[in-house]
């Protein structure tokens, strides 16, 4: 503490609450610092005990102790800055000189108390204009008259002598000083009155919102708990909704809590200026220096440029009910699909075979294509091909010439021998250059095998799959205006996976990607095979 400046040092024992050296400093179990009274009356007007600084809420009120040792260093401060107030001394006194009480605005002079006895005794002096001891009496003087400004020119708004009235400001609206300066007082009463409510206003508003995103988070906590249980007894695309259903209330709970802080910020700034404002005006409604409270820029009687917050909450409700239609949605699409895939499975799909050819113009250019455009492989080796806006530049991968924007369409791909490879349907618009992240967001639908074992469908979030057969030739099924993509184990006429609910808006083409060779491991080509 010794090393800080006065200023520093005043800030460092600043009560946040009152924006004053601490009287009676009390400290809450969390660090932070307050007037003991100040902290009482906050905790008072509130239904429960926080610390005003950090929001930390305390169970039951705690019995604070005053800090005796902050007490003293603040008393010591008070101590050293009174003394370093200065001080007007008698203009009279010969040897030591005594300090003043009163200022003459007649004479120009200063005196202590002994020395004003003839201005309260002699019937001729008694008739001189007598303040509170200033330093710079020349302030309070007319330059132009050399006497006493004791009237006040409203519509100039500046203080003028007895003389001046008489001149240039014969025709203005001239009142005594100590009426303007009563009148002043009486503005400054009723705006502190104003500034205590709004302050109050203010505490109350930051309740308001504490509770409400506390009951908030109750309903959340709630609805999340619901939500869990429900989720539990739908299939793996109900979970899938589960997860973004959660993560959307939870990032609704973040924002309201965000909305919630940067509301009460905003409070907390406008009761800090609120709280300067009330304690100028304070001060000047406790001052008998006339010639400064008139002097105060008028701003400062003015009702300062704050929010209304008469109509601004923070919405308690956590709405669920886009989560319970969603689930009855998905149970009634995943019982239609159950039934469909049941009743008719692979045999219905083949129906809408089609030719699939591969597209030179979008192959990587490490891929070999079958003149007949029928197998894909990696070749180890960048082919010298032409640069084409349509070709995959970094994933080895290449699409179907023929593209699809309405019905269905079906196709299968021989798998055989394979530890990796990819493929599905995409949409025309993917991106082609760089490194390619295979989503359904992103415009993919696929399914992919890695290490000779692990399936898994690439979906958000991917989901592994479990097959109890390595299939060797699968099936491609899509559905474009039910928005389904299906895959098939075409030898064991099994179901491997179906993307379900999608939108498609762009045309669709058939996606391969045999993978790299893996030192021969993974040579063997994808090849798209005739559907029997």
């Amino acid at each position: 503490m010794a090393s800080f400046s006065g200023p520093e040092l005043n800030k460092e024992l600043q009560c946040s609450i009152c924006l004053e050296v601490f009287t009676d400093p009390v400290t809450t179990s969390c660090g932070h610092t307050f007037c003991r009274t100040c902290l009482s009356k906050c905790w008072t007007s509130s239904r429960n005990c926080f610390c005003p600084f950090c929001k930390q809420k305390f169970s039951r009120r705690p019995d604070l102790k005053i800090n005796t040792t902050l007490r003293e260093v603040v008393q010591h401060f008070k101590k050293k800055r009174k003394r370093g107030e200065s001080e007007v001394f008698c203009d009279f006194c010969d040897e030591r000189k005594q300090k003043a009480v009163k200022s003459c605005l007649t004479c120009q002079s200063s005196y202590c108390d002994s020395h004003l006895e003839p201005h309260l005794r002699v019937p001729r002096l008694k008739k001189h204009k007598l303040i509170n001891a200033v330093e710079n009496l020349e302030d309070y003087i007319c330059q132009k008259h050399e006497r006493p400004l004791e009237m006040f020119c409203r519509d100039d708004q500046t203080r003028i002598c007895l003389s001046c009235t008489e001149g240039e400001h014969r025709t203005h609206n001239t009142v005594p000083i100590e009426e303007e300066s009563r009148e002043k007082k009486i503005n400054l009463a009723k705006r502190q009155t104003d500034f205590h409510q709004m302050i109050q206003d203010r505490i109350n508003k930051i309740q308001e919102i504490q509770d409400s995103v506390e009951l908030r988070k109750r309903k959340t906590d709630k609805e999340k708990s619901s939500s869990v249980e429900i989720f539990t007894d739908l299939i793996r695309s109900i979970e899938r909704c589960q997860s973004e259903q959660l993560k959307m209330m939870e990032e609704q709970q973040r924002a309201a809590e965000k909305q919630a802080e940067d509301l009460i910020k905003e409070l907390q700034q406008e009761i800090s200026a609120l709280k300067r404002r009330n304690t100028e005006l304070e001060q000047l409604s406790h001052t008998d220096d006339h010639l400064h409270l008139i002097q105060m820029n008028s701003s400062l009687y003015s009702r300062p440029h704050t929010k209304n917050w008469t109509k601004i909450r923070i919405d308690s409700d956590v709405n669920v009910n886009s989560l319970y239609r969603v689930v009855t949605l998905l149970k009634k699409t995943q019982k239609t699909l159950n039934k469909k895939l049941c009743k008719t499975g692979l045999k219905w799909a083949q129906k809408f075979a089609v030719d699939v050819t591969l597209d030179p113009d979008t192959v990587n250019p490490y891929l070999i294509l079958s003149d007949d455009g029928k197998q894909v492989s990696d070749g180890d080796i960048k082919q010298n091909i032409h640069e084409n806006p349509k070709r995959f530049d970094y994933t080895v991968c290449v699409l179907a010439k023929e593209g699809f924007s309405s019905g269905r369409f079906y196709y299968e791909v021989q798998v055989k021998g394979k530890t990796g490879w990819t493929f599905g349907v995409v949409r025309e618009s993917i991106n082609r250059k760089g490194k390619i992240r295979l989503t359904p967001k992103n415009g993919f639908w696929t399914v992919w095998l890695r290490n000779g074992n692990q399936y898994k469908a690439c979906d958000n979030p991917s989901v592994p799959l479990s097959l109890t057969v390595m299939p060797e030739k699968v099936g491609v099924f899509v559905d474009y205006e039910e928005g389904l993509v299906s895959f098939y184990d075409v030898d064991s006429r099994s179901h491997i996976y179906s993307f379900t609910g999608q939108t498609f808006t762009d045309k669709l083409y058939p996606y391969f990607s045999p993978c790299n060779n893996d030192k021969g491991k993974n040579s063997n080509p994808l090849i798209i095979t005739p559907v029997n």
